[in-house]
């Protein structure tokens, strides 16, 4: 896909500049905001394909802004990025309309897959994040389409293990898939046996299977 079309609300200049930084090369950025009023008039002026959105500002804060904004047509989709790692705060973004909530800790090449995953449609969580979410929705009762899109299993997984089992389930070889990662043949076994540990499958037979039901190929 094209590169992802991305705006960044904070009002830390330093964690704006260390973002752009991260992500100079593999996203466009289109702008950035440090208040609320400033970010909600110039998404909908850009309409981004991604808002990377800091949940703790002043006057409202990043709820502020994604409850704004979701209110008008503006096809945008937001991913939370935050220290906070706090229930309530996961899941009044989520309650709000968010497609993903990560902490600020994410690393560079995790958080630029997770702003190409939000923009191609996915939900993108921390398997512990995703896992307490999908618990209070569920013990208040309440309906979380969104929620249902979360795959906890898949999320544990990183993006060059992800990328390794989408070539499994293409029917690569070890050899091909060394070949087209650039990596040696012996790295690739290394990411199958953690790809395999994390998801509890015995062999490549089943991981093919796994991969297929998702639809990953």
């Amino acid at each position: 896909m094209n590169q992802p079309r991305v705006f960044l609300v904070d009002d830390h200049e330093l964690i704006r500049s260390g973002i752009r930084t991260e992500l100079s090369g593999s996203v466009e950025i289109v702008g950035e905001a440090d208040q609320v009023d400033a970010a909600i008039e110039m998404i909908l002026e850009r309409s981004p394909d991604v808002v990377l959105l800091d949940v703790h500002m002043p006057n409202g804060g990043g709820l502020a802004v994604l409850k704004a904004v979701t209110q008008t047509p503006c096809p945008v989709r937001f991913l939370a990025l935050s220290v906070s790692d706090a229930a309530e705060d996961v899941i009044a973004i989520i309650r709000a309309g968010a497609r993903g909530y990560v902490t600020k800790n994410i690393l560079g090449p995790d958080l630029t897959d997770a702003i190409y995953r939000i923009a191609a449609g996915d939900v993108v969580f921390s398997p512990r994040l995703a896992g307490f979410v999908l618990d209070a929705f569920a013990s208040t009762g309440e309906s979380a389409p969104l929620m249902e899109l979360v795959d906890v299993e898949l999320d544990q997984l990183t993006p060059r293990e992800r990328q390794v089992l989408r070539l499994i389930a293409r029917g690569y070889t070890y050899k091909d898939i060394a070949t087209e990662l650039s990596i040696s043949s012996k790295t690739v076994e290394s990411h199958v046996s953690s790809v395999l540990r994390k998801l509890q499958l015995s062999n490549r037979h089943q991981l093919t299977n796994w991969a297929s039901e998702r639809h990953l190929s």
